[in-house]
């Protein structure tokens, strides 16, 4: 992209492009946080309200039941650690997904890309993702529930590994959805898949061997395991591989940015 001699100005400069991609990338980051959060009280309380509804109820479930926390002795942090790495993979892949059918309109001015809107749309999320461990977090102190794990540095990288992960997968899904717009709508019914197969209501460890083995190469459950570990000693040990949902986080954000290098035209033209 550049200004060109046409309207008797000269190319912009190395240092001035970055700084207009910047000014783009910060426009879009605003618009969607204005969408995303002040867009109506409603949409505001789905956002914090969402994770929060999931724990209430898998705990009214299991108090119906009369069952217990698998590990540890409370039912709702034991959920919470599922919930939320879920929630930072889902709500970054799908709102990303959705980035470029939403806002292909944008894409009518030269100077907006597509990547721009993958990246804001991330930023978002990522601050989103801070808006809904904080909530929860104040939610479990006001209760007497100890939110706080052995290792809170790895739990970080726990979260931020999932997040990589959305990152990833909404990267692709969003080049999928703007050359075929009714992805955004299906990869809802494949979150559903993914959270019920990713140990958030089960215990991968305590499953016969010919059902662990394959679910360890779901990096989703991973993640999981991964933000669990730094709660519950000796938590997943058995199947945890940080550096294979790093790989899997990388690898998605890779073929995404690829991809939309080489359908790019289609995706405008569309």
């Amino acid at each position: 992209m550049s200004v060109t001699g046409e309207h008797g100005l000269e190319p912009l400069r190395g240092v001035e492009l970055m700084r207009a991609q910047g000014r783009i990338l910060m426009a879009l980051i605003f618009r969607d946080i204005r969408t995303r959060f002040f867009g109506s009280a409603w949409g505001f309380l789905i956002v914090i309200a969402w994770p929060l509804t999931h724990i209430l109820i898998l705990l009214g479930i299991y108090l119906v039941m009369g069952r217990t926390a698998p590990y540890g002795d409370s039912i709702p942090l034991w959920f919470a650690t599922g919930i939320v790495p879920f929630i930072c993979f889902s709500y970054m892949s799908r709102f990303i997904t959705f980035g470029v059918v939403i806002n292909r309109p944008l894409l009518s001015y030269p100077i907006v890309k597509i990547t721009d809107i993958i990246f804001a749309r991330a930023v978002v999320e990522l601050l989103n993702a801070m808006l809904v461990v904080i909530i929860v977090g104040v939610i479990f102190w006001s209760f007497g529930i100890d939110f706080m794990p052995n290792d809170p540095v790895e739990a970080g990288y726990a979260l931020l590994a999932s997040m990589l992960l959305g990152l990833g997968f909404g990267a692709v899904g969003a080049i999928i959805a703007g050359i075929i717009p009714i992805w955004a709508g299906f990869y809802g019914l494949v979150l559903v898949v993914m959270w019920v197969s990713c140990g958030v209501i089960f215990v991968p460890d305590a499953l016969p061997m010919q059902l662990q083995v394959p679910l360890s190469y779901f990096p989703l459950l991973q993640c999981v395991e991964w933000l669990r570990s730094t709660y519950y000693e000796g938590y997943g040990s058995t199947i945890l591989d940080r550096g294979y949902v790093v790989g899997w986080g990388l690898s998605t954000l890779f073929l995404g940015l690829a991809l939309e290098r080489l359908l790019r035209g289609r995706i405008l033209a569309g």
